[in-house]
């Protein structure tokens, strides 16, 4: 290299440094937007046998850069689940970039995925980049892939084929490196069948498949989901006072649930602002309140409809005791005197429920080992100090090894509901 060579070999690291620059904005300003919106979920919330098949596909194919198609019904979280891959994957540090192919109109589909330059068409002011190239080195989410016009599904595939992009009046090509995920709330298969989706895009997209299940297929997330939401939109509408009742979880554990988890999450909303300083009024909203006057919703309860009698077997009214005190432990951490509160009962009540229904604590390697032990006995203040400390009851006075303080108020102020405090119990 000659001096004379110096200058030049500077200004096209000067362009290289203004490039990445540039990339970094962008990356940068999608981010803050997407923050801005928020997404329609906070997480991931259950503990279904079917959600957790779900989890373990999605640890599996995170780390590698195969792409996914999530498949299931509207409302069911197909973003979330694109949103965990990326941030299981080594993509993590840079976008993911959504794209709504839906909302995307016909005439505009090129120049929002591969962008345009300045004065391409009317109306292109300035130079746009395309969603591709936001995305390079991250993800790009396909949402609503089925929506994409069969004239257009063309191009798209052989951007994914030559990872390659050309903007809208520009003819030089772009290289672009990005995993996809797509999603669809559609069979693609019939959709092929029909002859309204590429058949080799559909091979090209689906090469790991992950079909989340509906809501109504794993009714065991209901209740957590139930008080999730409740704790957001009870923080978010300054109505912490409202209350969460045994009854209104059986309303939404028998509900079907059409909309899913959206639809779980916007009467949950609903029924906080119709409740004010209340119980939860689900019932409100679904057996048709002020908020759904257009049309009156029934609820379906299968376990009743399936009885003659109309009534509740005894081994069924046991799984649903079960069920109901295991997801009040899951929410407040296994923690006894935050989940009594959350049943509105005392905490030495919820110890003797735990022992006879068989209900201990599972460890991190998936053991379970025993619940703490309590003497049985008519006075809960004969109980050991670390026993009634375990329990979230104040130390009886006197006993050796506590301090000296009267017991205070019972936890138990209001039988069978939950009161958001914007934090866990």
């Amino acid at each position: 290299m000659t001096i004379s060579d110096i200058p030049a070999t500077l200004t096209g690291e000067r362009m290289i440094v203004e490039r990445l620059r540039r990339q970094l904005e962008l990356e940068n300003a999608y981010l803050h937007e997407q923050v801005k919106e928020g997404l329609p979920f906070g997480k991931i919330v259950g503990r279904s046998p079917a959600l957790q098949e779900v989890l373990q596909q999605v640890e599996m194919v995170a780390r590698t850069d195969a792409a996914v198609l999530v498949s299931g019904e509207s409302g069911t979280g197909k973003e979330l689940v694109a949103r965990a891959i990326h941030d299981r994957s080594p993509r993590r540090n840079h976008a993911l970039v959504t794209v709504n192919c839906a909302s995307i109109p016909r005439e505009l589909f090129e120049s929002e995925f591969f962008g345009h330059v300045r004065g391409a068409f009317t109306g292109a002011l300035r130079d746009r980049t395309g969603r591709f190239q936001l995305a390079h080195k991250g993800t790009i989410f396909l949402d609503e892939v089925s929506e994409i016009p069969l004239e257009l599904q063309g191009k798209l595939l052989r951007v994914l084929q030559e990872r390659q992009v050309e903007r809208v009046g520009e003819e030089q090509l772009r290289e672009v490196d990005a995993r996809v995920i797509a999603a669809t709330n559609r069979d693609l298969q019939d959709e092929v069948e029909g002859g309204r989706f590429r058949r080799d895009l559909y091979y090209r997209l689906c090469v790991f498949p992950i079909e989340l299940p509906p809501l109504r297929e794993r009714r065991e997330d209901i209740a957590l989901l139930t008080a999730h939401f409740l704790e957001v939109a009870a923080r978010r509408l300054n109505s912490p006072e409202v209350r969460l009742t045994d009854h209104a979880l059986e309303l939404v554990t028998a509900y079907d649930w059409p909309g899913n988890v959206r639809e779980l999450q916007n009467v949950i909303e609903r029924a906080v602002i119709l409740s004010q300083r209340g119980p939860l009024r689900v019932d409100l909203v679904l057996r048709g309140g002020p908020a759904t006057s257009r049309g009156r919703r029934t609820l379906h309860l299968p376990n009743l409809a399936e009885t003659r009698s109309g009534v509740l077997s005894e081994a069924e009214m046991s799984r649903r005791e079960r069920d109901n005190i295991l997801a009040a432990l899951e929410w407040t951490g296994w923690k006894i005197s935050g989940a009594a509160r959350m049943l509105g009962v005392k905490p030495t009540t919820l110890a003797s429920r735990l022992k006879r229904l068989g209900i201990e604590r599972p460890t991190q390697d998936s053991s379970l080992r025993a619940p703490t032990k309590v003497r049985r006995t008519d006075d809960a203040s004969s109980l050991a100090c670390a026993e009634r400390t375990s329990l979230g009851l104040a130390p009886h006075v006197g006993q050796p090894g506590c301090a000296s303080r009267p017991a205070g108020p019972s936890l138990a102020s209001w039988p069978g509901q939950y009161e958001p405090t914007g934090r866990r119990p």
